[in-house]
């Protein structure tokens, strides 16, 4: 009888638990975070995409002079430098490696100064008056980072410990909902956030990213990002555009990435006298040169290079040396420090370099702007199964999962032999040594703290012993 009355004693206590709204809160906060991240993330695409055409608009107005960039985009680019310097600190960039960052690190209060509520925010804003501004960004990096920021601040209201977990599974879900690409979300979990996947967080990945999505769907519809394409890759040149597309665009993404982590390493030692106003003057430079690249390629290279991107995986044609501008632009755009994210650039400029090979070969343009995006974008993030799984699901090229994992791996391949360390990765170590000196610093206030109580407690024992006990 004893076994019968464990079992119901077992089954009340289970009910009891699952009943509880201890049990229940971090859950229901949780489903609410992931539920915001798929609502910001819709908001943020369309408020970006409005402010770019609204540049454009300007731009090709007849009321406008053709050469506004000049004055636009170096004013912006200075605004918006100050403004994540001065006002919004930690959200320079991508916002990628401050993720990556804050999973790395175990202090709370850590995460907290790289993702929060205001990092989010400022974020958002100043990446759309970077777009307003012509700067070659895109939205979807910051995305993640929003996507975290989004998670610990439920881990606050939910009263959740651990946020490791959270950090990965809203930069996923941020992913996921700015490219519509779910399984995309759960690779870039596993290879670029974390490097190693945690079982204990595959529940929270998957959760985020089904709720992010469904919430971006209820919003913006079910769509693919480049509509649907194919890259199949079957006669004999069309293989030789493959290897070309890999090791070439590798190569290519390779340099971008080597010299994005010099460049950022020198002007952050540079900048550190007077960071506030050699940050903004660097950055107008970057944006008068970003403006006469934009001037010199007819506008072309102004905003995130969706349009010339879609245009060839369509088949259409462009200047065969528009991929070299659009790479020019977005570098110096991401050395400038202003925030935004390298995912659609990166795309668009894969994607020329590879119609550029397809012509010259005389292969499908659609094929060779797949197969260049695959080889360019492995070869600047490093990260081969991110790469073909979000161009399979933004093209909805199914049938061409080979062809674009050779590419992807190519891509990689080529990469490491010239740069040995990946470019989030890289970027996040800065963010790493800053947190680490602030909690440095932190400590060592309150250990001062601690010492001067310790000695105003001694001081208080003297005098009264001074006094007889009295």
């Amino acid at each position: 009888m004893r076994p019968y009355y464990k079992n119901v004693k077992m089954v009340r206590r289970t009910r009891v638990m699952w009943g509880s709204w201890r049990i229940w809160q971090p859950r229901l906060v949780f489903w609410i975070g992931a539920v915001m991240i798929g609502v910001v993330s819709v908001g943020f695409a369309r408020a970006s995409d409005h402010a770019y055409h609204l540049f454009e608009t300007m731009r090709q107005s007849s009321a406008w002079s053709p050469f506004l960039p000049l004055v636009l985009t170096p004013l912006g680019f200075m605004l918006c430098s100050y403004l994540s310097t001065r006002w919004f600190p930690n959200t320079q960039g991508s916002g990628i490696p401050q993720a990556i960052a804050a999973r790395h690190l175990h202090d709370v209060e850590s995460q907290h100064r790289l993702l929060n509520l205001r990092v989010a925010t400022g974020k958002v804003l100043i990446t759309i008056i970077g777009l307003f501004c012509g700067a070659s960004i895109g939205r979807e990096g910051p995305t993640a980072q929003v996507g975290a920021s989004i998670m610990i601040q439920t881990a606050r209201w939910g009263k959740m410990i651990q946020t490791r977990g959270l950090i990965v599974a809203g930069s996923a879900a941020g992913i996921s909902a700015a490219f519509n690409t779910p399984l995309a979300g759960i690779v870039f979990a596993i290879e670029e956030m974390s490097r190693a996947y945690e079982s204990r967080a595959n529940g929270l990945v998957v959760s985020a990213i089904i709720l992010s999505g469904l919430a971006a769907i209820g919003l913006a519809g079910n769509y693919t990002y480049f509509g649907q394409a194919s890259a199949i890759a079957i006669k004999p040149e069309e293989w030789v555009a493959v290897f070309v597309c890999g090791i070439g665009g590798g190569f290519l993404g390779a340099l971008f990435s080597l010299y994005s982590l010099k460049a950022a390493r020198r002007i952050k030692r540079w900048a550190q006298a007077a960071p506030i106003k050699r940050m903004a003057l660097f950055a107008g430079a970057c944006g008068l040169a970003v403006a006469v690249i934009g001037i010199v390629f007819g506008g072309a290279t102004f905003g995130t290079g969706y349009e010339q991107a879609r245009t060839v995986i369509e088949g259409g044609s462009i200047s065969p040396v528009f991929f070299i501008g659009k790479l020019a632009a977005t570098f110096l755009s991401m050395a400038s420090g202003i925030p935004g994210g390298l995912f659609a650039p990166s795309l668009s400029v894969g994607a020329a370099f590879g119609s550029t090979i397809a012509d010259v070969l005389g292969v499908s343009i659609g094929l060779g702007a797949i197969l260049g995006m695959a080889g360019y974008f492995a070869g600047v993030v490093q990260s081969p199964m991110t790469a073909f799984v979000i161009i399979l699901e933004m093209t909805d090229n199914h049938d061409g999962i080979i062809t674009l994992m050779a590419t992807s791996m190519l891509g990689y391949i080529a990469s490491r032999l010239i740069s040995r360390e990946p470019l989030y990765h890289g970027l996040s170590r800065a963010y790493l040594a800053d947190s680490i000196k602030f909690q440095r610093a932190r400590n060592r206030e309150v250990d001062e703290q601690d010492r001067a109580s310790i000695g105003e407690m001694r001081e208080e024992t003297r005098r009264y012993d001074e006094k007889g006990g009295v």
